[in-house]
């Protein structure tokens, strides 16, 4: 069976050539990978793909590779986001790319979706009403346009009456605004022109500081700073 004699003599060539990589290949390797990965890719997989290579191994040049983009004359960089590595370009490079006559500027969100994800994000699960009792307006429309962005998923039904429907951030929503994990979100400690009885339904880490009331909250300066 010639085809699957190919197949054989194929899987033993990998294994082969993964039983001989070296540092400086295995780096190589690894940028190659992630330059052509459309997300970001665990570490468990990058394993999976180098087939013997060790997770010690794989860290230790992801290590490398970082130190190596992060060097001046380098455009793009390697970062840890939702839980895997991904290539992407230098902060400081945006404006010349924006000039490429292919790059379409992404709509961007509205005030009130911007305020309507930054509640999620901090409260998450919840329900519409919930954020409507936050935000003091109907939502139905700006959820409908987050879940379309794919920023904000259904992750459930709340265990009361009528079971309606929670809300929760996405995995694009961390690969979106660079972060790794809902840890990394700033702490919620000044909140966008809220009323006192408002601000009792958001949750804030130490409830001893002040309110500052200001025109936006630190997720909303981080979420545009990503537009």
């Amino acid at each position: 069976m010639p085809d699957d004699v190919a197949k054989d003599a194929g899987v033993e060539a990998v294994n082969s050539q993964a039983e001989a990589i070296d540092g400086r290949e295995l780096k190589a390797i690894l940028e190659a990978v992630l330059f052509v990965s459309p997300e970001p890719v665990p570490v468990a997989r990058l394993m999976s793909i180098l087939g013997t290579v060790s997770k010690a191994e794989v860290v230790q040049a992801l290590g490398i590779l970082t130190h190596d983009l992060d060097q001046d004359g380098r455009g793009i960089q390697l970062v840890q986001i939702a839980g895997g590595y991904r290539l992407v370009t230098k902060q400081e490079y945006g404006p010349w790319l924006k000039r490429m006559d292919k790059a379409k500027a992404a709509q961007k969100l509205s005030r009130s979706a911007l305020e309507s994800l930054a509640i999620i994000a901090y409260k998450q699960p919840l329900v519409r009403s919930e954020i409507e009792e936050i935000r003091g307006v109907e939502t139905s429309g700006v959820l409908r346009t987050l879940c379309e962005r794919k920023l904000v998923r259904i992750v459930g039904r709340k265990d009361v009456p009528g079971r309606p429907i929670m809300y929760g951030t996405t995995k694009f929503f961390l690969e979106h605004f660079g972060l790794q994990d809902l840890s990394q979100l700033p702490p919620l400690r000044e909140f966008k022109e809220l009323g006192e009885s408002e601000q009792a339904l958001l949750p804030i880490e130490d409830e001893s500081l002040e309110v500052v009331e200001t025109s936006e909250t630190a997720l909303l300066r981080r979420i545009r700073r990503y537009e």
